[in-house]
């Protein structure tokens, strides 16, 4: 029976206008959970604040000391493009040298992760009605993808200049210079120098993302994660 008037909701949609739609959705949420409907305005407050709680419990995991360089699931590694130059710098004696490099990476991004909070819930403000019953019945990362598609090109942009400061108040580069130039100055190999403000920028976005999409599973799944009222009856449903 619940297919059945999901599947009349999907069809519903091609012909009805919005407002029959969200008619259509609140009887589905009717019959589909037995309880009173949830109105936009629950469906829309209840996702803005599951991102605005995973966006600030995920910053505050990430920006701590540590939150990136000893978690193993957001570590940033040597940048990958140039593990030849890791390879070359060990055998050369220069393993501490690279080893400070990689904290030096991870002191960045958990240094930009300080200001990303903000960043992420100025970017949850313009979910719409459509967007928000699609992300509600969608899969346990609908919200966080929802977030990573509108909004990854502005994040990079804003979050470009917080890693650039971040990898100088942690000399990023005092670290990475001694090891680009031993390496470059080996005879017939091939120059490296990769973008390292693009490198952590990325790593640290996506670190972030990742926290988040855990951090909408627990909430979607854990009724100890919906920590208001509003989390309980839209997550609950």
């Amino acid at each position: 029976m619940k297919n059945r008037i999901l599947v009349f909701a999907t069809a519903s949609f091609l012909v009805l206008g919005c407002a029959e739609m969200t008619n259509v959705l609140e009887e589905v949420n009717k019959q589909t959970t037995g309880e009173a409907p949830l109105t936009n305005g629950e469906v829309i407050g209840g996702l803005k604040e599951a991102l605005t709680v995973g966006a600030n419990k995920s910053t505050d995991l990430t920006s701590k000391m540590d939150g990136f360089y000893k978690n193993p699931e957001i570590f940033i590694p040597f940048p990958p493009e140039a593990i030849k130059v890791k390879e070359k710098v060990i055998a050369l004696g220069m393993e501490n040298q690279v080893n400070d490099f990689v904290l030096t990476l991870n002191r960045a991004a958990e240094t930009a992760s300080k200001e990303a909070a903000p960043i992420f819930i100025d970017a949850i403000r313009n979910m719409s009605i459509s967007d928000g019953f699609a992300i509600l019945k969608g899969e346990d990362n609908a919200a966080t993808n929802y977030l990573r598609e509108k909004t990854s090109a502005q994040l990079k942009i804003k979050f470009n200049p917080i890693v650039k400061n971040a990898i100088e108040q942690v000399e990023v580069t005092k670290y990475w210079n001694p090891i680009i130039t031993t390496y470059n100055k080996i005879p017939f190999i091939e120059k490296q120098n990769p973008d390292l403000e693009d490198y952590v920028t990325t790593r640290a976005m996506e670190g972030l993302f990742l926290m988040i999409q855990k951090e909408e599973a627990n909430i979607r799944k854990n009724p100890a994660a919906r920590v208001t009222d509003l989390l309980k009856k839209v997550f609950g449903s």
